[in-house]
């Protein structure tokens, strides 16, 4: 499988660490909102370090769950 160009690379990052910011903001583990949202910690880790192309669904539950908007999130 091809690796993703650098820029979307960047940009799966920069959602990953405002998932992050939001998430220590409310003292939660990667555990807890995985649990909160309906998805596994590993995934949860994966979103966190910009190596998941993250789909709409998931962006929705990761904001419901860490109690964002799904805009504060992109």
């Amino acid at each position: 499988m091809p690796e993703p160009r650098p820029k979307l690379l960047a940009e799966r990052r920069a959602f990953g660490a405002r998932v992050r910011q939001a998430r220590t903001a409310i003292d939660l583990s990667q555990e807890a909102l995985a649990l909160r949202a309906g998805l596994d910690r590993s995934y949860v880790g994966q979103v966190e370090r910009g190596e998941r192309n993250v789909m709409l669904d998931n962006i929705y539950r990761l904001a419901r769950a860490l109690g964002v908007r799904p805009g504060d999130l992109l």
